[in-house]
């Protein structure tokens, strides 16, 4: 292999695609502070922050989780790295060493310059998200082997130290971000039990226990969007309890969309909202990944409304809370 291929190799099993995913939590985090200045430093406060739970974090995360689940890629995804032969298991241990380091160096570089509690919690939650993503992939907990275990750690990871951190780089935790960290979580938590369906079969020969193995993919449609649901109407009571009328008509309009195309997938876990198939074929296939499993197909033409609406409120509320603690 050439370098110029060696390197996308270790870029490759980095997972660019899933960096994308932490980015609305951070983003909502800082706007909710409402203290962000428009200046040089603060633009490199949050581009640090980004670095850090981006592509170190959440690479680290992807390449641990290709080196321990090698068999596993053999049968589900072939053409990752290692199972392909463009990396050596040695590599990929050395990739994820490195970029794990990288995410404590820059988190205990921001835990010191911002100080006290709030330097605390950015140091604290990126050594927290490390260690989750660690045992999430390998033994002897190897957290991933059972739903139970596996979808707290993806929501805790990705959804909840994101948000608070993120919030702590500019101001105190503001009381609304502990609501808005929590549904992020458990919106989190109800889309990677859907996303299990890309690896069924190779979790079902491996004896890993996704939700889908253990009660088939149309009950784990079922399970997920029950989840979204409650997390759509608390999320529209918290925006109804804070005065942000305006969103609470936003919210709600945009659970009864998500309804109707639940219940087209629910009806049909194949060829549901297949009117979605060109934003994921010609849009977003390459920020949410592709699938040759019908049932995650159509999960993905789900994903990309349900985050559409989910985010822009998340945003939204965001943005109106930091407004009143500028104006407060």
């Amino acid at each position: 292999m050439s370098f110029t291929d060696k390197v996308r190799a270790h870029l490759e099993i980095l997972d660019p695609v899933t960096w994308i995913s932490v980015f609305p939590c951070l983003a909502g985090g800082v706007m909710a502070s409402g203290a962000m200045q428009p200046t040089l430093h603060d633009y490199f406060l949050l581009l640090a922050i980004f670095l850090m739970f981006g592509p170190l974090g959440t690479g680290f995360s992807q390449s641990i989780n290709d080196y321990y689940d090698l068999e596993l890629d053999k049968v589900n995804e072939p053409t990752r790295p290692i199972p392909s032969g463009r990396m050596t298991e040695k590599e990929a241990v050395w990739n994820s060493v490195v970029v794990c380091l990288l995410a404590l160096c820059l988190g205990v570089f921001l835990g010191f310059y911002i100080g006290g509690e709030r330097g605390l919690i950015i140091t604290s939650s990126i050594v927290a998200g490390l260690i989750v993503a660690y045992i999430y992939s390998a033994p002897p907990l190897k957290l991933k082997k059972n739903i139970l275990t596996s979808a707290p750690a993806v929501g805790f990871s990705y959804s909840l130290v994101t948000w608070f951190s993120a919030n702590a780089l500019f101001s105190e935790i503001r009381p609304e971000v502990y609501w808005l960290a929590g549904l992020n979580f458990f919106m989190a938590m109800a889309l990677i039990i859907m996303n299990d369906f890309k690896s069924a079969k190779g979790d079902k020969e491996g004896g890993m226990k996704s939700l889908t193995v253990m009660i088939g993919m149309k009950n784990t449609f079922l399970v997920s969007f029950i989840m979204i649901d409650l997390v759509f109407l608390v999320f529209a009571w918290l925006e109804y309890q804070w005065g942000f009328y305006y969103l609470v008509v936003l919210m709600l309009g945009g659970l009864i969309l998500n309804i109707y195309m639940q219940v087209k997938l629910y009806a049909d876990p194949k060829g549901g909202v297949a009117f979605m198939g060109s934003a994921v074929d010609d849009v977003f296939g390459n920020t949410i990944g592709q699938s040759e499993v019908e049932e995650h197909k159509a999960y993905l033409r789900f994903q990309i409304a349900n985050n559409v609406l989910f985010l822009s409120n998340n945003l939204f509320a965001a943005g109106a809370i930091g407004m009143k603690y500028m104006q407060g």
